[in-house]
């Protein structure tokens, strides 16, 4: 599954492509596995208070909210992972959620 990230700097606009490479469900959570200007594996799920999202490999977890608010997620997400990073995890998530994939 394909996906178009796109990162605002105050003069430019930088846009990447990204894929989700794997999607698995182990019923209390999902991984995905991001390949795109690095590869990133995202364990995420929901929570009594809304989402959540870890990458293990960063050391690095957040609480999302709704995964279609890519806005929300996106800022929580760079605060762990980096400007490109919680941008390209936050529009994947967007992107799962647009395909109705239940997460």
């Amino acid at each position: 599954m394909f996906f178009t990230c796109e990162m605002k700097n105050r003069k430019e606009k930088e846009i990447w492509e990204g894929k989700i490479a794997n999607i698995t469900d182990y019923g209390s959570h999902h991984e995905i596995f991001i390949k795109s200007r690095s590869s990133i594996m995202l364990l995420f799920g929901k929570t009594s208070r809304g989402g959540f999202a870890c990458a293990p490999d960063f050391g690095a977890g957040c609480h999302l909210v709704d995964f279609k608010d890519i806005f929300w997620n996106s800022e929580k997400l760079i605060s762990v992972l980096g400007k490109a990073d919680g941008i390209t995890a936050a529009t994947a998530l967007y992107r799962l959620s647009e395909e109705n994939i239940n997460i």
